[in-house]
């Protein structure tokens, strides 16, 4: 464990299991990222030391691709679609309401790491608009009261 209580050794089986399974990076990092939720930088400097990768490779991968974070994220995820058929259908509302009711902004967490927001442009059901996805659940028709009691139910 490192100094900022992050166990680098739940990386072993990881990097054991890919160890001869070159342009293993992805999945490499979707491991990680499963541990401990983001890509710390401690973790990814072990990946790099371990691996036989740079970290400059590393982090191209990790930010090129929108799946992979780099900060921590709250123990639940909410995404507003903000695509024209949602915001037009009142999706702005229900980012203000969510952020004023939980203390976070867009984009980000709140202090307690309990909630992430972010903002999507299109979760592909216009015909439910607005639509939020909470925890890879969907809701569709969603109003400000009522995104903000499913919210509220999660604990």
């Amino acid at each position: 464990m490192d100094d900022r209580g992050i166990d680098v050794g739940l990386l072993e089986p990881i990097l054991l299991e890919y160890q001869s399974q070159k342009g293993a990076v992805i999945p490499i990092l979707q491991r990680a990222q499963d541990i401990y939720g983001y890509l710390p930088e401690e973790a990814m400097n072990e990946i790099a030391k371990k691996s036989g990768l740079s970290i400059s490779q590393l982090y191209g991968v990790a930010t090129f691709y929108a799946q992979f974070h780099l900060e921590p994220r709250g123990r639940h995820i909410i995404h507003v679609c903000d695509g024209t058929a949602c915001h037009v259908s009142g999706a702005p509302k229900l980012v203000q309401a969510v952020e004023e009711e939980f203390n976070l902004e867009a984009g980000g967490s709140d202090p307690d790491y309990q909630y992430t927001l972010e903002i999507v442009y299109c979760l592909g059901s216009c015909g439910l608009a607005p639509i939020a996805l909470i925890d890879e659940q969907v809701y569709g028709n969603t109003t400000s009261d009522s995104l903000v009691k499913q919210i509220k139910e999660l604990d």
